[in-house]
């Protein structure tokens, strides 16, 4: 069926009077119908995400019912058993994000699996621990993390808490090609469901039980008292609003100063361009708030509350730091914390993205902790988290992306800005008893560990509407490896998709022991690094720059000249 037989498919059984205005706005205009019945939204290694609207390629009731439906009947192949378990759903504040996790909880109850559906908004990390401590089979998180307003999304967790593997993610997408979105998605009635005991709703119960989890990862809260630390914090208009607040009290941060226009939940995020704490603009209102009580730091959370940003005071103003350098601050408070109160484990590991800073291992390493580096997605950390609780081989301290998520503790297995939040005002108090600001400390790192800098740029392009369309201009860099980038000699290649490492001067290869992914790894001669791969959510190109040098100019000297580079490079 071509794309306009499904738009006016669509028109004839669409029953959403918001869609049917849609669908009727677009009538005649041939593109907009391609675009939106073109191609079905994709369910891949991060669910399912897209701008909401009408359509096969939109985020609505329709595409999150044929997902759900996919999802209950993976469910019920694994047997009755797996169906009584049931699945834990939440959701964030964006638009229609309620209104989706109902209907989800219904489908999976007219289907015969029990669904565990919180009250209200609630933090992505404490949808992972719900998981478990519900003794889940799955989780289903209605978010779309820190992308623009008019995006939603769809997360599934199966039932270690970590989102789901490649394999099961492969066997929904299978299911939803056969799952027709009007004739083949089961409902009920939710008033219904949750009379018969189909849908239960969590609360305060899971909340207190979550929040008790993260505060047992506190590494030392006696500096909290010392310190006397002040912080402005903001949820972006988001679900941190009231337990990361709560956290920082129960540690004895309570000189919070609230960024109040920001604390009610609203889709619309009216108050920032972009509810992401990666961009330093967003926090144009906490700064000014900082600067006018004269804040120690400004710790912001994305709207589902799995990331968080960090502003500290460097030469009088509030400067942003990047995900690299709150993951380096971490790790070396949470070692250097642990080893000082004799509770570092017997056998410690800590886990980064191949994308994350090299700082991070020769801290890691320096310190006696075991590294391992999986592929970019919190998914990958949390698979490791598995495995190192089926070996017992080693003990999780800590892991990070270089995009704002940190998690210390096993309790959840994704990234968590709730714990991060903690952790955070512990070393920026722990400093502070020192006379020192986290910007201080990191120079204090810069010194002990060595100098890393790291950039990032994205790029975008009509051309990359589809993950094919990125695929291909991936194909083409990849048949033509550059001698040298950005003045550096490449010295070996890692192409991720083959499996492949290839040494550049000698020509030898070797197996990569990760699973495949469309990732450029390029490492250079003066030891950087400079990585390409598709964004998985967005039309993307993501280049990321990891380098090394004797001071941090000379680090952002190289980084200029990849920057320059990749732009010149993806056209």
């Amino acid at each position: 069926m071509d794309h306009t037989a499904i738009y006016k498919r669509w028109l004839l059984k669409n029953t959403d009077a918001r869609l049917k205005t849609e669908l009727e706005a677009i009538a005649g205009n041939e593109e907009e119908i391609r675009l939106r019945f073109g191609r079905r939204l994709e369910f891949g290694t991060a669910g399912l995400r897209g701008i909401m609207g009408a359509g096969t390629s939109r985020m609505n009731l329709y595409t999150v019912g044929q997902a759900t439906q996919a999802m209950a009947k993976l469910i019920a192949s694994n047997g009755s058993g797996a169906m009584a378990r049931g699945v834990c759903i939440a959701c964030d504040s964006r638009n229609n994000s309620e209104e989706f996790a109902r209907h989800a909880a219904c489908v999976l109850a007219a289907n015969g699996v029990k669904a565990y559906l919180f009250d209200a908004l609630r933090p992505t990390p404490e949808l992972s621990f719900a998981v478990r401590y519900k003794g889940a089979i799955a989780g289903i998180n209605i978010t779309a993390s820190h992308n623009p307003k008019e995006y939603n999304g769809y997360k599934a967790y199966w039932e270690d808490g970590a989102q789901m593997s490649l394999e099961n993610s492969k066997k929904v997408s299978d299911i939803m090609e056969t799952t027709d979105v009007f004739d083949d998605v089961k409902t009920m009635d939710f008033d219904a469901a949750v009379r018969e005991g189909k849908i239960v709703l969590m609360g305060r119960e899971t909340d207190e039980a979550f929040m008790k989890c993260v505060l047992n990862e506190a590494v030392d809260i006696s500096f909290v008292k010392k310190a006397g630390l002040k912080i402005v914090y903001t949820p972006f208009h988001g679900a941190g609003y009231k337990i990361v607040p709560e956290v920082l009290g129960r540690i004895g941060v309570t000189d919070i100063v609230p960024v109040t226009a920001q604390f009610t939940p609203d889709g619309d995020f009216p108050t920032v361009k972009s509810p992401n704490p990666e961009n330093p603009e967003s926090f144009s209102m906490a700064a000014d708030i900082a600067k006018s009580v004269s804040a120690d730091i400004v710790i912001g959370t994305d709207p589902d509350s799995d990331r968080i940003g960090v502003l500290s005071l460097r030469g009088g103003e509030y400067r942003h730091l990047n995900g690299n350098q709150v993951g380096v601050l971490l790790l070396d408070y949470v070692i250097k914390g642990l080893k000082r109160s004799g509770r570092m484990p017997a056998h410690p590991a800590a886990i980064k993205t191949i994308v994350s800073s090299e700082l991070f291992r020769r801290i890691a390493e320096k310190n006696g902790v075991k590294l391992f580096e999986v592929l970019t997605g919190f998914k990958f950390i949390g698979e490791k988290m598995l495995e190192f609780e089926k070996t017992g081989e080693y003990e999780y301290i800590f892991g990070y992306e270089e995009s704002y998520g940190y998690l210390k503790g096993t309790y959840c297995r994704d990234k968590d800005a709730v714990v991060s939040s903690m952790l955070v005002c512990e070393a920026a108090s722990y400093y502070k008893t020192r006379g020192m600001t986290l910007w201080d400390a990191l120079d204090e790192i810069y010194g002990e560990y060595g100098c890393s800098l790291e950039g990032i740029i994205n790029v975008t392009n009509p051309a990359f509407a589809t993950p094919a369309q990125m695929g291909e201009v991936m194909a083409r860099i990849r048949e033509n490896t550059p001698e040298s980038i950005g003045g550096y000699k490449v010295a070996a290649v890692r192409d991720y998709k083959a499996g492949v490492r290839t040494d550049t001067a000698t020509g030898e290869k070797t197996k990569i022991m990760l699973p495949k992914s469309d990732v450029l790894y390029y490492e250079l001669s003066d030891g950087s690094r400079f990585i390409m791969r598709p964004s998985g959510t967005e039309p993307k190109i993501k280049i990321y720059f990891l380098t090394d040098g004797e001071s941090t100019k000379e680090c952002e000297g190289k980084i200029e000249r990849f920057r320059q580079y990749a732009k010149s490079l993806v056209k």
